[in-house]
């Protein structure tokens, strides 16, 4: 029986994914660099530290990689209000704390972005412990957000709560067991692929598969 929780925020609790992909275009663009949008959604969820080479080439990376992540940042900024919070957010941080489970909000995002998602789903409310890429060397699908998640917590029992693949890579990495949700728009196969041991279509399902066979009976 697990008695942590590990939640990705992007795609999984806020309804961001397209609103990066579009943020890491305009970025591109900036460079004369043209990466079709679908091909930046499918690397959504994995962090800017390695998005860059993985969607264009190490060339890029090499001359424009923090400069990309900065204006990735900015062109963010002016859509993040276009930014919702998933329908049964709420629901599920607090169904999960009825359960007796801890939790943790682990994103590949930066603080600033992370902040501004925890005011818009009550975030501090309901998480022991919130951690960015900012606190570790490397983002997912690296397993160091979950890894430092696990030493905060002292704990081995956890599972990870993602939406996208690289989540999955990284809790697998971890050696934590991954729990996907459909609303990061990649396929059950591809979850299932990635590591996942159930898929979710939405956060309610998520919940009610939580309590029937992650929590600990009270």
């Amino acid at each position: 029986m697990a008695d942590t929780v590990i939640l990705d925020v992007d795609g999984t609790l806020v309804d961001s994914n397209y609103q990066h992909a579009l943020a890491w275009y305009r970025a591109f663009r900036r460079h004369d660099v043209t990466v079709p949008v679908w091909h930046l959604h499918r690397a959504i969820g994995m962090g800017g530290d390695q998005l860059v080479a993985h969607v264009s080439s190490q060339e890029v990376e090499d001359a424009h990689g923090d400069d990309l992540r900065a204006q990735h940042s900015e062109e963010f900024d002016a859509l993040i209000d276009e930014v919702a919070a998933f329908a049964d957010t709420q629901a599920l941080l607090s169904g999960l704390r009825e359960q007796g489970l801890r939790l943790v909000l682990a994103t590949s995002g930066g603080s600033k972005h992370a902040e501004h998602f925890l005011d818009l789903i009550d975030g501090r409310s309901y998480a022991d412990d919130v951690i960015t890429s900012g606190d570790v060397e490397a983002s997912k699908p690296a397993p160091d957000l979950i890894e430092l998640a696990l030493e905060r917590e002292h704990t081995r029992d956890a599972v990870l709560v993602g939406d996208s693949v690289w989540d999955g890579q990284a809790g697998v990495r971890a050696g934590v067991p991954f729990i996907a949700v459909r609303t990061g728009g990649f396929s059950d196969d591809e979850l299932v692929e990635a590591g996942a041991g159930y898929v979710a279509h939405d956060l309610s399902e998520l919940l009610d598969h939580v309590r029937r066979e992650v929590a600990s009976p009270q």
